[in-house]
């Protein structure tokens, strides 16, 4: 698929089974990630791979860490326990926050959000259906710690991945104008 294509027409594909993306369509996937912009070459991106039982187990972490907040009742306590399993595979994006003169954190968590979006356009280009989550999930820092996170991380999302169970509905057609105004500086 040409780049345009992919970058005009991705969509978030939320309804995903078996299989997960191959070897093949993972190298180009995450080598999309490691082309976003960087100020000062920090890579303030990392990703951890989640598949198989180990989804259940990131299932449990979610759970814990949800019942810290607030108690549930047995059905939120399924839900949560089956978030991860709504893909075959899930990419947690975590940005490394670093103490830069020039690069603020909020500029590393921007790259690792093009990180992810780069991402989700090659998993688009390569057939593979994919959506980026975010939430109370991610912002909570019992979740972060039961994935391993150091003091200086965060989660940016949870990217899910798999096959889509239908073809991704077409992407909304935008107006550029709506969007992009000239500005003269009078």
């Amino acid at each position: 698929m040409d780049a345009l294509e992919a970058l005009h027409n991705r969509v978030s594909v939320g309804v995903l089974t078996e299989p997960a993306p191959n070897g093949q369509q993972r190298e180009a996937i995450f080598r999309a990630a490691l082309r976003a912009a960087d100020h000062g070459n920090l890579r303030p991106w990392r990703f951890l791979v989640v598949e198989g039982e180990a989804r259940s187990r990131m299932g449990e972490i979610y759970l814990k860490a949800s019942e810290l907040s607030e108690p549930l009742s047995e059905a939120q306590r399924e839900r949560t326990l089956a978030m991860p399993l709504r893909a075959p595979l899930v990419v947690v994006a975590i940005t490394r926050l670093q103490e830069h003169p020039k690069v603020p954190h909020n500029e590393q968590r921007m790259s690792t959000a093009g990180a992810v979006q780069a991402m989700l356009t090659a998993a688009y280009a390569e057939g593979v259906g994919a959506y980026w989550r975010t939430g109370a999930l991610a912002e909570n820092r019992a979740v972060a710690e039961g994935l391993g996170l150091a003091k200086n991380e965060e989660i940016s999302g949870f990217i899910y991945m798999g096959t889509p169970q239908k073809p991704p509905r077409p992407a909304p057609d935008l107006a550029v104008a709506d969007f992009f105004a000239e500005w003269t500086g009078d």
